[in-house]
C-alpha cells in the first residue's frame, strides 16, 4: 500500500484502534517502512491532543454511531427491529467496529454462561440446606 493512500482520518482511527483489523494491519506495515508517515501520525496525534478536533474525530472518539450494549443485547435476544439489526450487522461487519464486536462477543459469552447457570438457584439451595439443618436441628 502506498503512503499516499493513507489519509489523516486513517491514521487517527489507527491511533484510536478504531479500524478493522485488516486495515489496521495494512497501515501498521506502511508505518514501519515510512518515517514520513510516522512523523505525520505523531503530528496529528499532538495536534489532536492540543484541542484541534474535527467533527469526524469527535464522532469516532465518542463512538456516536455505535449501538449501546442494551441494543446489542436486544439483537442477540431477537427482539430488535429488523432495520436496527441490519444496521448493527453493517456496523460490525462492513465498518469493522472493533469496540462493538468486542461488546457483542462479551454479551454472547454472558448469554451462553447464563444458559449454563440455569440450575444455579437450585444448587445454591441444595448446598445451603445442609447448613440450615446443622444450625437448626429438628426435634
Amino acid at each position: 500500500m502506498p503512503t499516499s493512500e493513507v489519509t489523516d482520518s486513517d491514521l487517527l482511527a489507527y491511533l484510536d484502534e478504531m479500524l478493522p483489523v485488516e486495515r489496521a494491519t495494512q497501515i501498521e506495515a506502511v508505518l514501519r517502512e515510512s518515517a514520513g508517515l510516522r512523523k505525520r501520525a505523531a503530528l496529528l496525534s499532538r495536534r489532536r491532543d492540543h484541542g484541534a478536533h474535527t467533527v469526524g474525530e469527535i464522532w469516532r472518539r465518542r463512538q456516536l454511531s455505535c449501538p449501546s450494549r442494551e441494543t446489542l443485547g436486544s439483537m442477540l435476544l431477537g427482539v430488535a427491529e429488523p432495520d436496527l439489526e441490519e444496521y448493527i450487522q453493517f456496523h460490525i461487519q462492513v465498518v469493522g467496529c472493533r469496540v462493538c464486536l468486542a461488546n457483542l462477543l462479551d454479551l454472547k459469552e454472558k448469554q451462553s454462561q447464563g444458559a449454563d447457570d440455569s440450575g444455579r438457584p437450585q444448587r445454591y439451595f441444595e448446598s445451603s440446606a445442609g447448613l440450615f439443618r446443622s444450625q437448626y436441628p429438628q426435634d
